[in-house]
């Protein structure tokens, strides 16, 4: 699903298109604090969001095959609510 389809759907139900996109954009910063702030986000019967930590570890580059370094990083891992696991 794109944002542009997003859009669409809310434009159905009465916004207009700057709106529509105002609205969709609000929603994903909101989602993106809630999970910079508590590394958590639910949307009951649809799904949560939670941020996974990577450990750092060596890698390998394929094209030398030089050993390397990866730094620790964050991720986030979306688990689906028991509703949407019905839908489809």
């Amino acid at each position: 699903m794109s944002k542009q389809l997003l859009v669409e759907v809310l434009k159905k139900s009465g916004l207009r298109t700057t709106a529509a996109g105002k609205a969709v954009d609000a929603i994903t910063q909101a989602i993106a604090r809630e999970l910079k702030k508590n590394a958590r986000f639910s949307l009951p019967g649809f799904g949560s969001f939670n941020v996974s930590k990577r450990a750092a570890r060596m890698g390998r580059n394929p094209r030398t095959g030089e050993t390397i370094k990866i730094k620790a990083s964050k991720g986030v891992r979306f688990k689906a609510g028991a509703r949407l696991k019905a839908t489809i």
